[in-house]
């Protein structure tokens, strides 16, 4: 099996993202990773003794600078891979308004991707192999930046089926779980209970989970939300289906942070970033933790790895 070819984006200059992500690299060379890495970001940015391999236009010192560079590096990421010479990226944090001010009004990078790519649906996926009680944890966003009271008209049944089929092929396919289980995290407190603090879960996710079943899919729910992130932890479940945005990151980072990775799920090469933003106070100063970058490279390693395993099958 070849060696993955891996490029890495250096995100906003500004921030942690240069720092994390060559402390990061140093630390997978001296282990001996079985990967191919190389920086894509402006030619000046300094990378202890090396330069960015994939060189962006330079940084002009501006926000509206950092913002360009940003999404450049990920423009340049993205036509390697589908040129053929690399198989994945992993991205470095960057700054939303900046991207906004350079003129490029996404939500995040995961919704540039999908554009550059041209997929038709992705998913927001945060998962720690490792967690501060053990076990694995893995948690999808069946929506992501909403505001909350968006929430619900947002989440319908056709999202949840669509989400949580990219999640089950990608769980058979990147982490060779034969039969993933799945729960999903309802919306209301207690899930409603029976209908007594709202209706979508009998009217959105019950049929929602009658169809993936009938897909052949192991689901449960919808389940509440302060159960089910700990069964999964017990490891109950191969991962969680969360409704909206902070109620599952709440629960990731309490057990990961610093330790997470986010993959974007559904574009046709591997996408991969740490779980942490710019932390612009941060940069400069030597204390920014390259954990999070690191395990996202390895994780988008294993990724491609298995890829290349042409016996894997999906949904």
């Amino acid at each position: 099996m070849r060696t993955p070819r891996i490029a890495v984006t250096l995100g906003d200059p500004r921030g942690i993202g240069p720092e994390v992500a060559r402390r990061a690299v140093e630390a997978l060379r001296a282990e001996g990773q079985p990967v191919e890495l190389w920086f894509v970001g402006p030619q000046e940015t300094r990378l202890g003794p090396e330069r960015p391999e994939v060189p962006t236009d330079a940084w002009d010192g501006t926000e509206r600078g950092a913002g360009h560079v940003s999404v450049q590096a990920i423009q340049r990421s993205v036509d390697l891979i589908l040129a053929g010479e690399a198989d994945g990226v992993v991205t470095a944090p960057v700054h939303k308004p900046a991207l906004h001010s350079a003129g490029h009004v996404y939500p995040g990078q995961t919704e540039l991707l999908r554009a550059l790519s041209g997929s038709e649906a992705v998913g927001m996926l945060m998962a720690a192999e490792r967690t501060r009680l053990g076990g694995p944890l893995r948690v999808l966003l069946a929506t992501t930046h909403l505001p909350l009271r968006d929430v619900a008209d947002r989440l319908t049944g056709a999202l949840l089926v669509e989400q949580t089929t990219l999640l089950y092929a990608s769980l058979k396919r990147g982490w060779r779980i034969a039969a993933p289980r799945i729960a999903l995290c309802g919306l209301n407190p207690h899930a409603s209970d029976q209908g007594l603090f709202g209706d979508e879960e009998a009217r959105v996710f019950v049929p929602a989970v009658d169809r993936l079943r009938g897909m052949g899919m192991e689901v449960q729910g919808p389940l509440p939300a302060d159960t089910v992130f700990s069964r999964a932890l017990d490891g109950h479940f191969d991962a969680v289906v969360a409704p909206y945005h902070d109620v599952g990151m709440a629960a990731f980072k309490t057990v990961s942070f610093g330790a997470g990775v986010n993959v974007t799920l559904g574009l046709p090469f591997v996408r991969t970033s740490p779980d942490h933003g710019t932390a612009f106070d941060l940069a400069g100063t030597g204390k920014a933790d390259p954990t999070s970058m690191a395990e996202a490279i390895r994780l988008a390693a294993r990724l491609a790895r298995a890829r290349f395993d042409t016996t894997s099958d999906d949904v």
